[in-house]
Parts: C-alpha cells; sequence; structure tokens
C-alpha cells in the first residue's frame, strides 16, 4: 500500500546508493527528484529507460532536479549497470522493498504464466520541498523520459 499522494509531502527516507553512500531524501531538500522505479537492471526496457534519462541528464540538471533510479537489485548489479550505460545518475538499491512499499509500486505479474510479485514501472516527481507532484504508473518507456522533463519545467 502506498503511503505517497499527490499535492503531499513524501515521507522522509534514507537507501542505499551507488556510489558507496546512502542517499537521504532530507539532503535532497532544496532540489526537484524525479524517482523513477524499474524492475530489473540489464533488461531490455529497464537499460533503454536508464539511456532515455541518461541523455537528458544535462537538461534535467538545468532544472535544479536530481535523478534516481530505483530497483530491488544489490549495489554490485548497479554498479555494474550504471557503469555498463555511463548513467551520470545514482541508482538505489531496495532489496528491502521499503521505497517500493512507500511508493505503492509492487504489483502482481504475470511472468511466464506464473503470479510474481515485481516493480510495477513508475515514475514519481517531487518538487523541492519534498510535494509529491506528479506521478506516472504503468510506464511505457519510450517517450518516458521527455514526458517527465516537460512536467519538471512546469515546476
Amino acid at each position: 500500500m502506498s503511503t505517497v499522494a499527490l499535492g503531499r509531502k513524501i515521507p522522509s527516507f534514507t537507501a542505499a546508493s551507488t556510489g558507496g553512500r546512502k542517499v537521504k531524501s532530507a539532503e535532497l531538500k532544496g532540489s526537484n527528484l524525479v524517482l523513477y522505479f524499474y524492475p530489473k537492471d540489464d533488461t531490455p526496457g529497464c537499460t533503454t529507460e536508464g539511456q532515455a534519462f541518461r541523455d537528458h541528464h544535462a537538461a534535467f540538471r538545468k532544472l535544479n532536479t536530481v535523478i534516481l533510479g530505483v530497483s530491488r537489485d544489490s549495489l554490485a548489479a548497479h554498479d555494474r549497470f550504471k557503469t555498463r550505460h555511463c548513467f551520470p545518475f545514482e541508482l538505489l538499491s531496495d532489496e528491502d522493498e521499503r521505497l517500493c512499499s512507500m511508493f505503492g509500486v509492487i504489483r502482481e505479474k504475470n511472468m511466464y504464466g506464473r503470479k510474481v510479485l515485481g516493480i510495477e514501472r513508475s515514475t514519481f516527481l517531487i518538487d523541492a520541498d519534498g510535494v509529491l507532484r506528479r506521478e506516472w504508473r504503468k510506464v511505457k518507456v519510450g517517450g518516458h523520459a521527455e514526458e517527465v522533463l516537460a512536467a519538471a519545467r512546469e515546476l
């Protein structure tokens, strides 16, 4: 169950990050935040999505917007994924699903005829005061980073 809601401040969080540090939401105050959740490192859709955010990273920075990718993969897997695709932003490891639960992105999926719980590709745009301004659920990768960038321009 999600504990975030549009127009309200998100709860504070701390998460393990690539680069060997912890990311604390309180330290991000004063910057907008794109928090995108994706199912698995090094899969085709997740790679394409990460590359799109990478390719627009400079434009997001000009808008004082930090990008963070989140999945349940380990930090070691994240480090390989980030390095392989030259992502200029950090990836957060949510192995305990704390962030996933906070944002309500764990959903039942059908994987080769079996029901499994996994991350539903979702993105959240949080303003510099920590208020959730936009959310995209069941994201289709094509054109998504551009749509999020357009929304960030409106903040």
